[in-house]
């Protein structure tokens, strides 16, 4: 016993001696060490690493796939398609690629809101937001739940001031003889204006389907400011509707009828990725009754800006040297 005892170090017999004789203590220890080696002998787990989605390539519209975005002109617009004429004249101020055919998108709802007051229907009868005025073509979204239920003169205030596409569906859905009527009396009425490079196929301007020039939407322009419904639809700045058991509060998708700098007696904006973002207005510019038509702008906030120069061209004395 001696012997074994000789052989251990004095400082290691002390230091065994000084470790408290308690279960409490050397359960947790215990724990420790066998947790430790757990952990270690246990091979590393391999954490799997996600796919990283890739965004998308940017959609071209159809007007930059044709190359008019090549197209330059003296005010360095970044549509690639405008027009500017005097409404009592017909003088054109400004014009580029004015005759190109090309999709519309929202601008579609001008005529829609066209049929629909020249028919004459009750704009107090109430209509019904369906299923079948859902879209199932863009997959936009819309503030107008199934089951919503307006009168035909608010949906077409929706439709005019806050681009709402139910309610432009809705609209033509209820027209007499249904949808298939209503996009035949669309037509009807682009001929009857002389809309030669016009072509309507539904009521949204979802479809790329929908397509025209510049000159003649200008002509549809002039047709829809003679009544006094669309000018003030399509140019108020906000209103509230029952949507459910709520009142929602809408806004008009045009930002420059908000702006003191601008007299717009008529107005549609409208987008797709196919169209680019389009705006048309009437507006009194240089003491002028003018319409404007800007089709294919390639940035959020360009079509704006590109009615801003355009104003400031005029306010300038720009149309003196109009080509």
């Amino acid at each position: 016993m001696s012997l074994v005892l000789a052989a251990i170090p004095t400082s290691a017999v002390a230091a065994a001696k000084s470790v408290p004789n308690n279960a409490k203590h050397l359960k947790p220890m215990g724990k420790a060490l066998r947790s430790t080696s757990s952990r270690s002998a246990r091979p590393s787990r391999v954490v799997p690493t996600r796919a990283v989605a890739r965004p998308e390539p940017r959609r071209l519209s159809m007007g930059e796939a044709t190359g008019l975005h090549a197209t330059e002109d003296a005010l360095d617009l970044k549509s690639s398609v405008a027009l500017v004429v005097d409404q009592d004249t017909d003088q054109v101020l400004f014009s580029k690629n004015s005759q190109a055919v090309l999709p519309i998108a929202s601008i579609t709802k001008l005529m829609t809101a066209m049929v629909i007051v020249e028919s004459g229907l009750d704009m107090t009868e109430p209509l019904t937001v369906t299923q079948d005025d859902v879209d199932t073509e863009k997959f936009s979204r819309s503030r107008l739940k199934v089951g919503t239920q307006l009168t035909r003169g608010e949906m077409l205030h929706l439709a005019l001031m806050s681009s709402e596409n139910r309610a432009a569906h809705s609209l033509g859905r209820h027209f007499p003889g249904g949808l298939d009527s209503f996009v035949s009396a669309m037509n009807s009425q682009a001929q009857r204006l002389g809309m030669t490079d016009t072509r309507y196929v539904e009521p949204t301007g979802l479809s790329s389907r929908n397509q025209s020039s510049a000159h003649d939407l200008s002509l549809l322009v002039k047709a829809a400011y003679t009544h006094p419904i669309i000018r003030e639809l399509s140019t108020a700045q906000e209103a509230q509707f029952p949507v459910g058991a709520r009142q929602v509060q809408f806004r008009n998708t045009n930002g420059l009828v908000r702006n003191p700098s601008w007299d717009i007696g008529l107005q549609k904006t409208g987008y797709i990725s196919e169209a680019g973002r389009c705006v048309v207005m009437q507006a009194q510019l240089a003491g002028r009754k003018l319409i404007m038509v800007l089709l294919d702008s390639a940035g959020k906030y360009s079509r704006i800006g590109d009615a801003e120069r355009i104003r400031k061209w005029l306010s300038g004395g720009g149309a003196n040297s109009a080509r």
